[in-house]
């Protein structure tokens, strides 16, 4: 079987077990490169269960946690810590903690009556969880992208990064306008993406301009519209503890969020219609442009399905909590579901304006590459 495998395969495979293993290590012993103290837990026992029951007829059980660690880090390093933890079913403000779980502790002042180390537990460890979930996707993207995964991959850490800075420009220069950054982000996010999928092309550069100017297009009509209406309707008080203007969160929000469906359909639209010049060079622009926005039509549904999904389910927990208490059916989506339905909408402009801009700049790129033929 490995003779099938080429050299260059052989690197590649073993540089990737290279960093999965290495990445399991690390993640596995690096309790020293923590400030806070860390105990693994090695024993659990119930001390307590208590039904509960509130005014509206919820019921839920109260559960108190002995348990025995291992302190990981630290001038305590070794030593036993006896924890206490306290959990609803619920798990609305806690958790139940399991034997291997690691979790950040504070240790309570000890005396010379309790010689036994005692702490309370403020977290969960979650590195491990989360570097798992971590290499399933990256395995996905390489099983099924290949090449194209990896490149995803790149751009994505790339994006990452490039957002981090961005958010910690803002956080230290308040005098900057967020919607410049936001701009300057977007710019980037969509050449970065598209050019490492799809290469340096022609209908790379036409998704390209067909998402930039999508995308500041949809924020100056949404923005249009806030400002006539003055905002009625929408509720900012989850985003009021901000020392920032809360507004132009929300429009910083808006013009990110959106980015990522109109990539999607302007990539598809550009790769869809360049696939039939390339099929046949001598087919027409009204075919293209007739084909192109068929195929428009028969995606802009499923996408906005998929963006309004997306921005609902965020308020899901939310909802449910509001219902469970008996809080009125208006006040609770006005409450709950006004700043995403803003944001479903928002981005829903941006891809119903997307198919007709895609189509035409994708046809200019054609047009450009038949009179270099």
């Amino acid at each position: 079987m490995f003779k099938k495998f080429t050299r260059k395969q052989m690197v590649y495979y073993t540089l990737l077990a290279f960093c999965f293993i290495t990445s399991v290590l690390f993640v596995n012993h690096n309790y020293s490169l923590y400030n806070r103290s860390i105990a693994e837990i090695t024993a659990i026992s119930i001390e307590e269960e208590t039904p509960m029951t509130d005014r509206h007829g919820n019921e839920d059980l109260l559960v108190v946690q002995q348990i025995e660690a291992i302190v990981k880090n630290g001038i305590e390093k070794g030593q036993h810590v006896q924890l206490t933890n306290e959990y609803s079913y619920s798990g609305a403000f806690d958790q139940a903690y399991r034997v291997g779980h690691d979790v950040f502790i504070q240790f309570e002042t000890t005396t010379r009556d309790v010689p036994t180390l005692t702490g309370t537990i403020t977290d969960l460890k979650r590195d491990k969880h989360v570097l798992l979930i971590a290499w399933i996707f990256i395995f996905a993207l390489l099983l099924i992208g290949r090449r194209s995964g990896f490149f995803a991959i790149c751009s994505f850490v790339i994006n990452v990064l490039i957002l981090s800075f961005a958010l910690d420009v803002y956080i230290k220069h308040s005098s900057i306008n967020l919607l410049l950054i936001c701009g300057v982000c977007i710019l980037l996010f969509t050449c970065i993406s598209l050019v490492f999928v799809s290469g340096f092309t022609d209908k790379t550069y036409a998704a390209i301009v067909a998402t930039l100017l999508s995308t500041f297009l949809s924020l100056a009509i949404t923005y249009v519209v806030i400002s006539v209406t003055s905002g009625n309707g929408l509720r900012y008080e989850e985003m009021q503890f901000l020392t920032r203007p809360y507004e132009l969160v929300f429009m910083g929000g808006l013009f990110i969020g959106s980015l990522g469906a109109i990539m999607d359909i302007a990539i598809t639209m550009s790769s869809s219609i360049f696939a039939l010049y390339d099929k046949n060079p001598t087919i027409s622009l009204k075919t293209l442009r007739s084909s192109g926005m068929a195929i428009g039509r028969e995606i802009m549904g499923t996408i906005t399905n998929i963006l309004f999904f997306a921005y609902i389910s965020g308020a899901l927990p939310m909802l449910i909590l509001s219902f469970k208490n008996a809080t009125p059916l208006g006040f609770t989506f006005s409450m709950n579901l006004s700043l995403e339905i803003a944001r479903a909408l928002a981005g829903g402009i941006g891809i119903v304006i997307t198919i007709p801009i895609g189509v035409y700049t994708t046809l200019f790129f054609i047009t450009r590459k038949k009179a270099r033929l």
